[in-house]
């Protein structure tokens, strides 16, 4: 007995439904498991360890103290590639800074459980927050939030809804779909699940805002920076123009890269009484 051709279409609906979530996650996440260093490295004291997020998946996490007790805290969330072990020169970068650092590998990437999806990559983001308030009993006005690339998007969520003196935004996009119109613009990104819509989101965040994007980026368009400058609720903003590609920016604009995180961490820094 054949199978009817309701049937047919329906299953057939089913599947290009599941290729499609598979095709997406594959674009957005590209975790790797292999650690390739560490902090020591790059001559960094630092504490590896793991935290849980709210469902029970187990984070790895790399705790940097900073230069001195009164150090800002950042709270830094990476990319959609590799893992931990790809930031070594940005923590070295932001010790020399003058800051204390917490990163996460988000679920999925190095030693952490689980797989990457968009809720997940939030409530990573607030286990993270959870162990600065508890653990180290951080306090909102010396926790700095960053963000880079994909890392925005639980960045900038977050910092929608918690308390905090600042906010980096490194090569951040406005949504998952707009990328998809310019990466993909055969793809029907109406039906895109994933949506890490940092412009919807910006306007609700008030927090100082540090943009860092790059004119000559190569994979997100510096026209994304400007429409997320413009869009972010906050009267302390500040959009410095990076040289160089998506990847190494940070380092192919020199000297003026660290600086501009010095300087901006230094605005944020609470007068001493």
């Amino acid at each position: 007995m054949k199978p009817s051709s309701a049937i047919v279409l329906t299953m057939g609906a089913a599947l290009l439904w599941i290729g499609l979530r598979f095709f997406e996650r594959a674009m957005v996440f590209h975790p790797s498991r292999d650690m390739r260093t560490h902090p020591g490295a790059v001559g960094l004291a630092y504490s590896p360890m793991f935290l849980t997020a709210s469902d029970g998946v187990r984070l790895r996490a790399w705790w940097i103290p900073g230069s001195s007790p009164e150090a800002l805290f950042m709270l830094c969330f990476h990319g959609n590639g590799g893992n931990l072990s790809s930031r070594v020169d940005k923590m070295r970068l932001f010790h020399d800074a003058g800051a204390a650092q917490l990163w996460i590998d988000f679920r999925g990437y190095g030693e952490s459980g689980g797989s990457p999806d968009e809720p997940g990559l939030y409530r990573d983001a607030l286990a993270a927050w959870a162990w600065a308030s508890s653990v180290k009993a951080v306090a909102p006005a010396k926790l700095v939030l960053y963000g880079e690339s994909l890392g925005n998007g639980p960045a900038i969520e977050l910092a929608s809804r918690i308390p905090a003196a600042g906010l980096i935004v490194y090569s951040g996009f406005t949504s998952i779909p707009d990328m998809g119109k310019i990466v993909l613009p055969w793809f029907p990104v109406r039906l895109a699940k994933i949506r890490f819509d940092n412009l919807s989101r910006l306007p609700r965040v008030l927090l100082p805002t540090l943009f860092l994007h790059s004119d000559d980026d190569d994979i997100i368009p510096f026209e994304m920076a400007r429409r997320n400058f413009l869009a972010s609720g906050s009267v302390k903003k500040t959009l410095f123009h990076m040289k160089g590609s998506h990847n190494e920016g940070f380092l192919e604009t020199g000297p003026a890269y660290p600086k501009a995180i010095k300087d901006f961490l230094s605005a944020l820094a609470p007068v001493e009484k």
